[in-house]
């Protein structure tokens, strides 16, 4: 086994996706004097910008909050193509010279805290076996939150009988060729509604197949206020101003939907009626059973996929999936649905903290008996960092919090000559109900894999506010003398 320079390293960052780009940059940023290496499975950055490669790949929210808040966005598209995303990705990385400081083609197997050491030891393997350890004062877990190596697809009834091609978008091939072909997509999240008005532009008809309706809302790809205010102003004005005033109405109208749900959802159905033509049923095809915000809402720039079903290049059916055909799938009520390519957009996978196993010395961690502390660490577990970001906003926002969060904890360390950090549940809440680690979100992949995530408590702060206004307060001085985060010397520190 390999070790990396024996000096301790300070933190140890593992993705380099938008997460792990946000806390090396703020590292550099706040804390230039730190020492840090971003252990990536990839051959390159960018995470699932790198990864995802269908059709029409994109942004589902706005790149004014989903750009970092230290680096503007400035190309004019507000709602961005996935390779214009991965190109500012990697103008950021070396912008703030972090390239050097990434080891690729890493994947973390195992991390185990040290506790004589206040260490984590962190264990990574690259593709032919050789492992590496990696010693650090805190460990940033900012790997996402679902698997890389594959996507979730149920069991269709005759899926090995379909004589055409099957491809699931977590794994596009790069050699699908589907021109002149009818496409079915299965599935009607952020992914199917992204494929369908992409593949029509080339397939001869594309067929979104769902089981119930999503939320579905347009907004135009460019931000004619932002672009005007980027050509008069300085880019980090501009953009300041683009920022704040998005998050204030994404926070405004998450908390209608959330307040006032039938209000909510009579204003997304009558803009869709106006959006698709008469012949188009939007009370079967188009009207969830739950109210908004319940599941996440599709984000569609410019209404193209409306203007894909306007133009009768594509279609819905909505139903349930009786079997797969050798040409195509049949509906428990007898429609059938012809095609030679099947795509299913059927979701993710949830994975905790990248798959990794996890220590206390020579016990095994299991997260699932913990509390989310602030949304990010882990009662009775020290020096660890998660991002999970927003699923009612831009991802980033929380990235940018928890970097900044780590970049403070690792001063507070430093001025209180302590070496580690950890929640710690008090007296009174050793008996705490645990709830579900995001409250009142019930899409699929959150039911097939709530199990295995940390719980929330009811109160601060072991609540996950997921509302990025409220988490700005709270973190705004870094880490809170709340009498939870607690400071502490190893036995070893204090005798030196």
């Amino acid at each position: 086994m390999n070790t990396t320079d024996e000096q301790l390293l300070d933190v140890v960052i593992v993705g380099a996706g938008i997460s792990g780009i946000s806390a090396a940059c703020y590292l550099k940023k706040q804390c230039p004097e730190k020492r840090y290496r971003i252990i990536e499975s990839r051959e390159q950055v960018g995470g699932t910008w790198d990864l995802f490669r269908y059709p029409g790949i994109r942004s589902d929210s706005d790149m004014h909050t989903f750009g970092f808040k230290f680096k503007p966005w400035t190309r004019p598209k507000a709602i961005s193509d996935g390779p214009s995303i991965l190109d500012y990705l990697n103008e950021t990385v070396d912008e703030y010279a972090v390239r050097d400081n990434i080891d690729f083609g890493m994947r973390v197997i195992s991390a185990r805290w040290l506790s004589a050491e206040s260490v984590w030891e962190t264990v990574a393997r690259d593709g032919r076996g050789q492992e590496t350890r990696y010693r650090s004062r805190l460990l940033f877990m900012c790997s996402g939150y679902y698997r890389y190596s594959a996507g979730y697809t149920p069991e269709f009834p005759g899926l090995e009988e379909f004589a055409g091609t099957v491809v699931h978008p977590q794994l596009w091939p790069d050699d699908l060729d589907y021109s002149n072909k009818r496409v079915a997509v299965i599935g009607s999240g952020a992914t199917a509604v992204t494929l369908i008005p992409a593949m029509a532009e080339k397939a001869s008809h594309v067929t979104m197949v769902q089981r119930s309706p999503t939320y579905i809302v347009s907004m135009p790809g460019k931000d004619r206020l932002a672009n005007v205010l980027n050509a008069l102003l300085p880019a980090t004005w501009a953009y300041a101003i683009t920022r704040w005033r998005k998050i204030r109405f994404q926070n405004y109208f998450y908390k209608q939907a959330i307040e006032k749900p039938a209000k909510t959802r009579a204003y997304i159905l009558k803009r869709l009626r106006k959006a698709l033509k008469p012949e188009i049923d939007v009370e079967k095809h188009f009207t969830p059973s739950y109210d908004p915000w319940t599941q996440r809402l599709c984000l569609v720039p410019d209404s193209d996929l409306f203007h894909a079903l306007n133009s009768g290049k594509a279609d819905v059916t909505t139903g349930a999936i009786a079997r797969i055909t050798s040409d195509g799938i049949e509906m428990q009520d007898g429609e059938k649905v012809k095609a030679d390519v099947l795509v299913t957009a059927t979701g993710i996978q949830l994975e905790l903290l990248g798959g990794v196993e996890f220590f206390m010395d020579d016990q095994k961690l299991d997260f699932s008996q913990r509390f989310f502390y602030q949304g990010m660490m882990f009662s009775g577990v020290p020096n660890l960092i998660q991002t999970f970001g927003y699923i009612n906003a831009s991802w980033t926002l929380r990235a940018d919090l928890n970097s900044e969060f780590v970049c403070a904890l690792l001063k507070r360390m430093d001025e209180t000559g302590t070496t580690q950090c950890v929640p710690v549940l008090r007296d009174f809440e050793l008996e705490m109900a645990g709830q579900d680690w995001v409250s009142g979100f019930n899409p699929g992949y959150f039911k097939r894999g709530n199990h295995l995530f940390p719980k929330q408590g009811s109160h601060s702060p072991w609540h996950n506010t997921q509302d990025y206004l409220l988490d700005l307060k709270l973190l705004a001085e870094g880490p809170p003398d709340d009498g939870v985060l607690q400071f502490q010397k190893t036995s070893r520190a204090e005798a030196a």
